[in-house]
């Protein structure tokens, strides 16, 4: 008995051993991979040098082949912190850069704070100073022997070939904690596409990091690749756009619209590529890049004239009279009015129970087409009253008013039409809940009677009217405008290759079309029939607090549409004083190729116009 406890007791002094055993060696194993980690780390940081190979970043072309922005070299100044060790010539280094005693210790604080600088590490490479020119780098790589501890790292940076299309390029920045918080892709001192398709396409466009492994002596000093590159990779340069912007007729845009708010957006119907897309003011892409990019940003971001914003998708103005074309539509298809036959007085306007919605004086009663041509404000306000009091065909107010937005929505109306561009808005289209909100249920078609004519509540934006032109044109459906025709390798989204059918017939298409080509031929937008080619147009004055805006909605030909546009002018009049001018130039000059030789002295005519603009315009 006494010997099988002896036994028994043997057995747990066995196992209290083993566990003992397991014990201190993972207690061992701790110390070594956890708490030993900063001492293995060090080893490692003396032994190698990882450096990271920055891929060329994909170069843009216009829809013609032209280069518009490519890649230069440049180089960044980068630092160990653990090798310094005091012995740096600071005064020496900072002649060498041409910086300040004060700007060194302060860039030295940044890189070691860590609200600034997350990824800190006193072991591995941290950005000093960026974007070096050839000059400033051949400089420093001369005496770079005496400065330990730094290094120089080649990467490129962009360069815009032409002042214009600022707003669709975008530019390309060095990254913010959130971008490295949000991909983590991405190092402090990386850059990113910070507007327009560099930000849009910032995937595609930045390619893949290589990296080379370096082998260093306790000196520091690099002895070659580590295993002879075996674990190297190379970058992957990233990939080409093509846009669908013409570059000329960017040009020719921008220069239109000097001294002058407002926007112009033309898109090829028939794909939904934009062909130029203009805000004003603008500004030169060019001074957006290198070291002098934080303040040249800043310059623009403080004028009160607002250059860093895109008005074509951003802007959300009152379209005027050429929202009436998608009145005409919506009026036709349901029935409301019979094109041919139902003609509506107009005594210089709607008048009606007290309610008066004034109009330039024109033959009357008229029908659709007739109406279109003279931008007839009465013709358009009895048909959204007949339709919105119709009890027979809607229910209630409500739901005729539904009915009407659903048309609207299905025109690209109150929702972002989703380019492939950051920032777009979505406009304003009003519904049942919205007037029933507005006027606590309590209201009709006189009520909300100066949306039939494009104003009031509803707002789109330049986009959108442009949009609406490519729509009529193809009668009755649309692409997703984009501003990218390829990417390189890849297909295009799948978003910007689906038809968009709109709940208007096609039949309605044809009387609006015909109506734009009578306004074309001798209504408000007579001045297109000098052109050689068949243009369809639509004016509109839109009201404002100040003067006027003045707005124009087209497309040509009118048989096989090559082009449609939109022309936004702040407080510039009737639709026919800029608009319509504007409008009858870019077309002629991307249909035709160039411009006459009285269309280059309208041109110009147009382009040392300047508009008095005050505060209320800002």
């Amino acid at each position: 008995m006494n010997k099988a406890n002896e036994l028994y007791s043997r057995k747990y002094v066995i196992a209290g051993i083993a566990v003992t055993i397991v014990i201190i060696y993972i207690l061992r194993l701790f110390f070594l991979k956890i708490l030993n980690y900063y001492y293995q780390r060090n080893a490692d940081s003396n032994a190698f040098l990882r450096k990271v190979e920055f891929p060329a970043r994909g170069v843009i072309n216009d829809r013609n082949g032209k280069l518009m922005v490519y890649n230069q070299h440049s180089y960044d100044v980068l630092v160990v912190m653990n090798e310094q060790k005091g012995r740096l010539d600071t005064t020496e280094f900072c002649q060498t850069l041409g910086i300040t005693r004060d700007e060194f210790e302060h860039r030295m604080a940044d890189i070691k704070d860590r609200s600034k600088n997350p990824g800190y590490s006193r072991f591995t490479q941290q950005i000093f100073m960026t974007q070096l020119d050839e000059k400033e780098y051949s400089v420093f790589q001369e005496k770079l022997y005496r400065f330990p501890g730094f290094y120089i790292q080649r990467r490129s940076i962009r360069q815009y070939v032409y002042p214009f299309a600022a707003h669709v390029l975008g530019d390309v920045a060095e990254v913010s904690p959130a971008d490295i918080e949000e991909d983590g892709y991405y190092q402090p001192g990386d850059y990113i596409g910070k507007l327009g398709v560099e930000r849009y396409y910032e995937k595609q466009l930045r390619g893949v990091k290589g990296e080379q492994i370096l082998l260093r002596d306790a000196h520091g000093r690099i002895q070659g690749k580590y295993l002879g590159g075996k674990y190297d990779t190379r970058p992957v340069p990233g990939k080409n756009l093509t846009l669908s912007i013409d570059v000329n007729l960017q040009a020719l845009g921008e220069r239109l619209m000097e001294g002058k708010i407002g926007s112009i957006v033309a898109i090829e119907p028939q794909t939904g590529e934009v062909l130029c897309m203009v805000s004003s003011p603008s500004y030169d892409p060019r001074i957006m890049v290198g070291r002098k990019r934080g303040k040249m940003h800043r310059m623009l971001a403080q004028d009160v004239w607002k250059p860093l914003l895109n008005r074509s998708i951003m802007g959300q103005y009152p379209p005027g009279s050429t929202f009436k074309t998608s009145q005409g539509l919506t009026f036709v298809t349901e029935g409301i009015t019979d094109p041919e036959h139902t003609a509506y007085p107009c005594a210089h306007g709607f008048s009606y129970k007290g309610l008066h919605v004034g109009c330039h004086g024109h033959a009357s009663p008229l029908p659709l087409i007739p109406a279109l041509s003279t931008s007839c404000n009465g013709y358009f306000c009895w048909g959204l009253y007949y339709m919105i009091g119709n009890r027979k065909k809607y229910p209630t107010v409500q739901d005729a008013m539904n009915r009407w937005r659903d048309y609207m929505v299905s025109m690209g109306f109150g929702y972002k039409l989703g380019i492939d561009l950051p920032g777009e808005k979505r406009g304003l289209i009003p519904n049942a809940a919205f007037y029933d909100k507005a006027y606590k249920g309590s209201w009709n078609g006189l009520t909300i009677i100066s949306i039939s004519i494009g104003q009031g509540e509803v707002n789109l934006t330049p986009l959108q009217i442009a949009n609406l032109g490519a729509t009529i044109a193809n009668r009755g459906w649309f692409y997703t405008p984009h501003v990218v025709k390829r990417v390189q390798g890849e297909p295009l989204d799948s978003a910007f290759r689906t038809k968009r059918q709109t709940m208007a017939s096609k039949a309605a298409y044809e009387y609006v079309v015909r109506g734009m080509r009578a306004s074309a031929l001798g209504g408000t937008c007579h001045e297109l029939a000098r052109y050689d080619f068949e243009a369809c147009g639509k004016t509109g004055t839109a009201q404002n607090r100040g003067h006027d805006h003045s707005v124009f909605m087209g497309f040509a030909p009118m048989n096989n549409p090559k082009i449609a546009i939109a022309v936004y002018v702040e407080n510039g009049g009737w639709g026919a004083t800029y608009g319509v001018p504007i409008g009858g130039l870019l077309m002629e000059q991307y249909i035709n190729g160039s411009l006459s030789e009285a269309s280059k002295a309208k041109a110009t005519a147009i382009q040392n116009k300047r508009i008095a603009y005050g505060s209320e315009s800002r």
